[in-house]
């Protein structure tokens, strides 16, 4: 993919970028050119990746917003996800890294489903919490809604597989332990 200044494109488990401009840095002695990006999440990071002829690995244009009602349908779709909690890490550390906005769907569905019969671990959550924000990232820049109304989108989409029960109504409630 050629990247152009102006551009927006999607870089592996940072999101929406924008391509900014071709800076020249010295590198070990060497001058190097680097596409600055600028991260379209309201972090202000800035990433610098190698000028040159190699595509950027996994590196790919925004969703076309045609292609949003399809990946709002892939959130509905019953995803399996693995029950050991250390193969179901490799699973999403895979999904998230290959960069498709359909892979961060299905992290997003198998561990919403998960959530909902059991409280998510540490690791599980962050996941969770990462997939949704680099989803909600995407479809805000591709529709030009702002990232509240896509939270909702997606909720809705959710919330479509389990039609009557609210978000989490089905997860057990916590209880506490008292230490005598």
């Amino acid at each position: 993919m050629l990247l152009s200044i102006g551009n927006k494109i999607n870089y592996p488990s940072r999101g929406p970028c924008l391509v900014a401009a071709v800076v020249k840095k010295i590198v070990g002695g060497k001058l190097a050119e680097f596409h600055r990006l600028i991260v379209l999440d309201d972090s202000g990071a800035e990433l610098f990746v190698p000028f040159g002829k190699a595509p950027i690995a996994g590196a790919r244009r925004l969703l076309d917003i045609s292609e949003i009602p399809g990946l709002l349908k892939h959130l509905k779709r019953a995803a399996g996800t693995a029950k050991n909690w250390k193969q179901r890490a490799i699973d999403n550390v895979k999904l998230l890294a290959s960069g498709s906005a359909f892979d961060l769907a299905e992290v997003v569905e198998s561990l919403t489903e998960l959530s909902r019969g059991k409280i998510l671990a540490p690791g599980d959550h962050r996941t969770l919490e990462r997939a949704r924000k680099l989803l909600v990232c995407e479809i805000s820049e591709v529709t030009g809604e702002t990232r509240g109304a896509v939270e909702e989108r997606i909720d809705r989409a959710l919330g479509d597989r389990k039609r009557g029960v609210e978000s989490g109504g089905d997860r057990p409630e916590k209880t506490t332990r008292r230490l005598l």
